[in-house]
């Protein structure tokens, strides 16, 4: 905007408020000097305060009527103050634009005391009850305790919402460094509680940051919320800066997404997205457009928060009888039947290790199902598959039928195909999904457990093999001591670090575990005794191990029945380095993690693959700081270990601390 050059700004004083204000200081008399403009916050107003040439002062809304520049970041110019955003042009004193426009910010009076420029605002009302505060409201009815996200231009109304939440004791918002943080923690927090926790970034880049923790959610059926914030409709699908097409984005990830538009059912959208994703173990999503969120919420009943009350029923779905009595039949019939159970079992593992009891069989977990049954129980045989023991594989080998719960039969589990199966699953498309097995059971897996345990006869064919479980387990840990002695001088053993993490991890911890060469040693050596254990499944995502850990610690301030729990989260420094600085949100919040970490300056996985495949080594060395000091620089605990003598106390001090700490060992890539 270019003045016309026969005007001078208006110096004209602005009217004083209609009904009620107040007086509020703006500045010291000595804070400005002439012809400046600034930025000043009053309460929830943000105002530009100006100071002419001629010593005069004036206060007007700090966005320019245009675009919403802040005009406190503008300058003055022939007596103009300039809008550093399109150069259009006001009266610092009142706010008035040259002729012919007639556009104008909000002017207030000023007045100059002694001690210092007084303005004249009208008294703030009361925060009024938007649409995002009934989308949260219904958000804390379904459960959502956390919200894990980044707030920025184009979620501020729905972050206020979140923001009045917490300050009502409803919910917790965790700030972040990177949006995939957020969608991992949350994925977390599903996979460990069933249950749902929120993941919140902005539109365009924000929102497709999310994606890898939701297809990580997607793929190991665990529930999450996301929700993205999005560019104004009057901008949308014109170019706007960050406009991107969320909804298709989001399409293929969530089995819920809609966009929630200025009329919509506000509580009936963010009712389905928790229901979906909660149901169906899957990701629901909402957009929420930037002037849809700051909408007052409507009045009566249609301005409601939504609950699951009424919304949801009972999932223990019992067998078909004509199914059960073929499982009957088949494992009554063989003589040495192993259970295999998978991801889809947690939670309902009391009444197939009863079953187990009943009829003397080894249970085999997959990798992902590690922990399920403890390695101390007697019928326990570790992980079947690459990740595996020799123990699993051997009772795979020799018996004459599979019983499966909750398993997918991936490729990396190698469950025979040409065995007698029974396999039982909650979701009829899992049922024979790789090849037909014998005995299909559509149940839920507790339940169907119970069932057979009841239904099986007396008379069964069934061997008791609790002795040779023992004795397959004193052959391997002979093997495992073995490889602990095992020595190149270039870093520790794997099987010495999960010895050690075997002996000192406390028994009810939650361990969230990454991608790479660790994990398979994690898989082969640690022995649990009542740990959960979590990780990216199906995906196989490198990183998600600290974000994780940040999910699952918000449970165990959520969960009554995760109160207490350590949480000890175990990765390499390929996954590490991934999010390594969410271990200043950790700190932020004091969260009570320890992060072991095998550092072999090396992508050693693939290093091996490249072998394997009679390729030469290449592009996967590391050049990696000293990471017991990252952690101090980050506000938390770092011990590193550099031979094995110093390995128990370090990772003993650092659960014994409070608050996140670093365990980093050195460890020999080719020693896993």
């Amino acid at each position: 905007m270019v003045p016309n050059p026969d005007t001078t700004p208006s110096v004209a004083e602005p009217a004083l408020p209609d009904g009620e204000y107040a007086w509020h200081k703006l500045v010291d008399l000595d804070e400005m000097g002439e012809g400046r403009a600034m930025t000043v916050t009053v309460g929830h107003e943000s105002l530009c305060v100006t100071r002419t040439a001629d010593g005069g002062y004036g206060c007007l809304g700090n966005a320019c009527p245009h675009q919403g520049g802040p005009l406190g970041e503008g300058s003055i110019e022939g007596g103009w103050l300039r809008c550093p955003w399109h150069g259009y042009d006001y009266s610092p004193k009142n706010g008035r634009p040259p002729p012919p426009f007639d556009d104008a910010p909000a002017a207030y009076r000023t007045e100059v005391r002694a001690d210092g420029v007084y303005v004249a605002l009208p008294v703030e009302r009361p925060r009024e009850r938007t649409v995002s505060d009934m989308l949260v409201e219904t958000m804390a009815a379904w459960g959502v305790t956390h919200v894990f996200g980044m707030v920025g231009h184009s979620n501020l109304g729905f972050a206020d919402a979140v923001r009045a939440a917490e300050a009502r004791g409803d919910l917790t918002f965790i700030g972040i460094r990177h949006e995939g943080a957020a969608s991992f923690a949350a994925c977390a927090y599903g996979k460990l509680t069933g249950g749902l926790a929120a993941c919140f970034a902005i539109a365009g880049p924000g929102s497709t940051n999310l994606l890898t923790g939701l297809y990580d959610a997607k793929m190991d059926r665990a529930p999450v919320l996301a929700l993205s914030g999005q560019v104004p409709s009057a901008v949308r699908g014109r170019g706007a800066f960050q406009d991107t097409d969320l909804s298709a984005a989001f399409a293929d990830v969530a089995r819920y997404s809609a966009t929630v538009q200025s009329g919509s059912n506000y509580a009936e959208l963010m009712t389905l997205a928790c229901k979906t994703a909660v149901v169906e173990r899957d990701v629901g999503h909402l957009v929420l457009p930037d002037e849809v969120q700051v909408l007052p919420a409507p009045e009566g009943p249609a301005g409601s928060p939504g609950s699951p009350q009424g919304r949801t029923g009972s999932r223990a779905v019992e067998p078909p009888a004509e199914a059960l009595a073929a499982a009957v039949d088949a494992v009554a019939g063989a003589a040495r039947p192993l259970i295999i159970v998978g991801h889809g079992a947690r939670g309902s593992m009391a009444g197939i290790v009863a079953l187990a009891e009943l009829i003397g069989a080894p249970v085999a977990t997959t990798f992902k199902g590690k922990g399920l049954i403890g390695d101390r129980h007697p019928l326990a045989c570790g992980v079947l598959g690459r990740s595996g023991t020799p123990i699993a594989s051997w009772f795979m080998n020799e018996a004459d039928l599979l019983l499966t719960f909750g398993v997918s039969f991936a490729n990396h589990t190698g469950i025979a195909d040409y065995k007698p199966t029974v396999q039982v699953d909650f979701d009829p498309m899992a049922l024979g999904r790789f090849h037909p097995v014998d005995v299909p059971v559509l149940a839920e897996v507790g339940v169907a457990a119970r069932a057979l345990g009841e239904a099986i006869p007396a008379d069964r064919n069934c061997q008791d093999l609790r002795g040779e479980v023992a004795e397959r387990w004193s052959i391997w840990r002979d093997e495992k001591a073995r490889r602990r002695a095992d020595d190149r001088g270039e870093g520790l053993n794997a099987a010495s670090v999960f010895d050690a993490l075997s002996r000192l991890v406390p028994a009810d911890a939650i361990v969230p575990v990454d991608v790479g060469n660790h994990a398979y040693s994690f898989g082969r050596y640690f022995e649990t005794r009542g740990q959960t254990v979590l990780m990216s499944g199906y995906l196989g995502s490198i990183g998600f191990a600290l974000p994780a850990a940040m999910g699952c610690w918000a449970a165990t301030q959520s969960r009554p029945e995760h109160a207490g729990r350590a949480v000890v989260s175990v990765s390499g420094d390929g996954g590490f380095g991934q999010y390594a600085m969410e271990l200043t949100t950790a700190a932020s919040y004091g969260m009570d993690i320890t992060h072991v970490l095998l550092n072999n300056n090396e992508l050693g996985k693939i290093s091996k693959e490249q072998r394997a495949a009679e390729l030469d080594v290449w592009q996967t060395s590391l050049h990696n700081p000293d990471f017991a000091a990252f952690a101090e620089l980050c506000g938390a605990r770092g011990f590193r270990v550099m031979s094995t003598d110093q390995l128990d106390d370090a990772v003993e001090a650092a659960l014994d601390h409070q608050g996140p700490a670093l365990v980093e060992i050195l460890t020999d890539p080719l020693l896993v």
